[in-house]
């Protein structure tokens, strides 16, 4: 992927991170509430951007559709 790749990923973390009624619908609430009482803003955007890669790089290696139920739950 590389860095400019990465960079992409940061820019939708930001953007999801200045929506937060958008948490819910994607299913990172959880995860998101939690990790923001522990995490710098700019910690946290990067922390979401890595979670983002990761599930976009299972989705893809899988061949697998998204469900944001499992994260959801995972994060509980």
């Amino acid at each position: 992927m590389g860095f400019a790749g990465f960079v992409l990923f940061v820019q939708a973390a930001w953007v999801v991170l200045i929506k937060p009624k958008s948490w819910e619908r994607h299913g990172i609430k959880p995860w998101l509430e939690a990790a923001k009482k522990r995490l710098h803003r700019n910690v946290l955007a990067i922390a979401l951007a890595n979670k983002l890669a990761r599930i976009a790089w299972s989705v893809l290696a899988r061949g697998r559709n998204f469900e944001a139920r499992k994260i959801a739950a995972a994060a509980q």
